[in-house]
């Protein structure tokens, strides 16, 4: 290989080092120049309080919104050089709140789906995950869904996890084993009773509900299964605001590349193995 050959290899590996390097490093600085729209703005984040880990109020500071959506949020929009505020309100006011332009961004356990992205374009980092919650120790070994048949399992109402059960009930039916008894629940701790006074074997909800009650409670629960989904989880921007977009979407890969993402999924007992790579969806 001649000597020019070389040099240009090395130049132009420099040059790609570089380009990376410069894509996984926060420019606070210049937000004027990579996001104009967004300089002096205040961003609005939409939350509802009331929904941890994701998102709730801190028990020191009733005014402070902590949470792995709330930190990661925050991250975001520091990389950026935005300044936030938080715009707290019952979670299915959100959407139309965004819509409405009386919020910037809804960064709160936000599921896309086509008929959203109709009218809202959505940058995802996350996948769903369901777990299953059981008696310490797991006594009955329920480590998968396969495993419900003969059993009685509970999920809240209206929920996916209560369709999941529904159709696991289905498919040990059709292959002539035992029955699964689906009582519904009304809410997670009415959910949680029902597997603490063994009359229900199972309660499925979101992994890191899951998982937060056997930390909480390791005397009475533990995670027996966990059941990836594949429904995308991301934040929800209006669509059109291209500035915002590439803010969230740029800060959300730097969030993965430096592990900050990784490392909030486990202060606030999310499954780290649902990250999924930051991705823009839309209609």
């Amino acid at each position: 290989m001649s000597k020019a050959i070389k040099l240009l290899l090395c130049a132009v590996t420099g040059l790609l080092l570089a380009q990376t390097a410069s894509a996984q490093s926060c420019e606070p600085s210049k937000v004027a120049q990579k996001y104009p729209s967004l300089a002096g703005k205040t961003i609005k984040i939409g939350v509802d309080p009331e929904s941890p880990p994701y998102a709730f109020r801190d028990s020191m500071d009733f005014n402070k919104i902590i949470g792995a959506d709330a930190d990661m949020a925050r991250a975001v929009f520091a990389c950026a050089g935005v300044k936030t505020e938080f715009f707290t309100g019952g979670w299915s006011g959100l959407l139309p709140a965004l819509r409405a332009g009386q919020i910037d961004v809804m960064w709160d356990l936000l599921y896309y789906t086509p008929e959203r992205a109709k009218e809202t374009s959505f940058v995802t980092y996350m996948q769903a995950g369901t777990g299953g919650l059981v008696t310490a120790g797991n006594p009955k070994k329920i480590d998968d869904m396969s495993k419900l048949c003969g059993l009685t399992v509970t999920a809240g109402v209206g929920t996916v996890e209560l369709t999941m059960e529904q159709t696991q009930a289905a498919k040990c039916k059709a292959e002539n084993k035992p029955e699964v008894t689906v009582m519904p629940s009304t809410d997670m701790a009415s959910g949680a009773r029902l597997v603490a006074s063994h009359r229900a074997d199972v309660f499925m909800t979101d992994l890191a509900l899951v998982d937060g009650l056997a930390k909480q409670n390791p005397q009475l629960y533990m995670r027996g299964f966990m059941v990836k989904s594949g429904n995308n989880i991301g934040v929800g921007v209006k669509k059109g605001n291209s500035d915002m977009i590439k803010a969230v979407s740029d800060g959300l890969k730097i969030m993965q590349a430096n592990q900050t993402q990784k490392k909030t999924f486990q202060q606030y007992n999310v499954d780290p193995s649902l990250e999924t790579p930051t991705t823009l969806l839309t209609q």
